[in-house]
């Protein structure tokens, strides 16, 4: 592991390639001897991975703890299935709305930054959640919890936009994917964690409670990635001061030739398309399951633990993210395509999601159930290696933004796919109807990314 003082010695004829997204200044890259300070040294870069995938961690934690809560909620405010569904559902409204913004200002400003004002934002709407009962009648309830659970969604829409334009700018094509898949895991942990620990004490100590934890969690890494962000930056500030003054005039016109992204050119490409519809099956299975996961577990084995089903799914697709970016690595680095190697893990992803859905039909059983919801579970976190880094490929100097448009997308299924559950659930009563209508839409998604993904460069 490289030592920090090496990791400076490294700096002193060098630059970045637009910014070093870890520091609170923009400097474009402005020749070719700028290597060593275009991308993390090794001690950077596990050092922001472990920050990143706990920030991921305390993110999914503020949103899977209202699915997790929803049966006690609904049982106390006397909603129906439907009802449930427009409260789950509404949180996408706001994430679809700053997704863009939130991937053109990280590539702009710096994704650390952005990432921590906005991470702030839902930690104290999710601290505030309990009090909304003492400060509002049962009858308006249901509208005040949906619109702070939209303002979570509006801050939580920044968050991975960020950490495409933070990985994309700031570490190498060869460790990029194993990289971001590795973060991406804090989504499966802080699901786990909400799952388990929130689960004892909703049982314990009741649904306000879990918010409260959450919360103030997720507060506190906010203010310490505010101080590991300040304390980076007074360690390198003069090296990249003298820098500047050094190639300023090169820097600003560099900086004006990449202020835009090309959306036109990107419009035109098939493969653009295919990675927007790819992620928006890929996103309403699991938004699907996120929501409704607690809820199908109540409904067809009332008997059973919840830190069990809110645990074990999740605890098993830890690996399997880590796994799918290191393979996808490891792959590249044996000469084979990124375009192979995205539609492989793809069809790992997509494929074996549908299948197990289907199969989640037939389930009989609890301990079939918890098997089934496992892997497809599994099987949708090689999503993080696949499509999921794909605008990295495509357009690696506006990742951030072009990740933005396709999450914005990706958003849609969000609180589309988990109302129309909701419904059918209210009309049928059916499970075997909202798994197998998903799995349907999830397969498109993979035939249309065999057709048309790439993992070349086309802006």
């Amino acid at each position: 592991m490289s030592s920090d003082s090496e990791s400076d010695a490294e700096m002193s004829g060098s630059i970045t390639k637009d910014h070093d997204v870890g520091m609170s200044f923009k400097v474009p890259l402005v020749d070719t001897e700028s290597q060593s300070l275009r991308y993390w040294s090794r001690f950077e870069r596990r050092v922001w991975m472990g920050v990143l995938v706990i920030g991921c961690a305390f993110c999914y934690s503020c949103r899977t703890v209202l699915p997790l809560c929803i049966v006690a909620i609904s049982k106390e405010m006397g909603w129906n299935k439907s009802q449930s569904g427009t409260v789950l559902s509404v949180f996408f409204w706001g994430y679809c709305m700053t997704q863009l913004i939130g991937g053109r200002l990280s590539d702009k400003r710096g994704g650390d930054k952005v990432m921590t004002v906005a991470a702030a934002g839902w930690a104290i709407f999710t601290l505030l959640t309990p009090c909304l009962p003492l400060m509002y009648g049962s009858s308006s309830m249901l509208f005040v919890m949906a619109f702070v659970r939209m303002l979570i969604g509006v801050c939580q829409g920044v968050h991975y936009p960020a950490i495409t334009s933070l990985v994309s700018r700031n570490v190498s094509e060869k460790e990029r994917t194993f990289t971001y898949s590795f973060v991406c895991t804090g989504s499966n942990m802080g699901t786990l964690l909400c799952g388990s620990l929130g689960s004892l004490i909703l049982d314990t100590y009741g649904w306000r409670a879990t918010f409260v934890l959450v919360g103030s969690i997720s507060l506190v890494w906010c203010l310490l990635m505010q101080c590991y962000m300040v304390t980076r930056q007074n360690k390198r500030r003069f090296i990249r001061i003298q820098v500047e003054e050094k190639k300023k005039d090169t820097q600003l016109e560099k900086a004006a030739v990449e202020s835009s992204v090309p959306w036109m050119v990107l419009f035109k490409k098939p493969a653009f398309w295919s990675i927007i519809f790819g992620h928006m099956t890929e996103t309403n299975a699991f938004f699907v399951l996120l929501s409704w996961l607690p809820t199908y577990f109540h409904d067809n084995f009332p008997g059973a633990k919840g830190w069990v089903f809110n645990v074990v799914p999740w605890l098993v697709s830890i690996p399997s993210s880590i796994f799918s970016g290191w393979l996808a690595d490891y792959l590249i680095a044996k000469g084979y395509s990124v375009t192979f190697v995205r539609k492989l893990i793809e069809t790992v992803a997509l494929c074996g999601a549908s299948v197990s859905l289907v199969t989640i039909s037939y389930a009989d059983n609890y301990i079939l159930a918890v098997i089934c919801m496992g892997f497809a579970i599994s099987c949708i976190a090689f999503h993080h290696s696949g499509i999921l880094v794909n605008p990295q490929d495509i357009a690696p100097n506006h990742a951030g933004s072009v990740f933005g448009l396709m999450n914005t997308a990706g958003a849609i299924p969000g609180f589309v796919g988990v109302y129309v559950a909701g419904h059918i659930l209210e009309a049928t009563k059916s499970w075997s109807a909202v798994f197998n209508l998903t799995a349907l839409i999830t397969f498109l998604g993979w035939i249309v990314f065999m057709l048309f993904g790439t993992g070349k460069k086309i802006i």
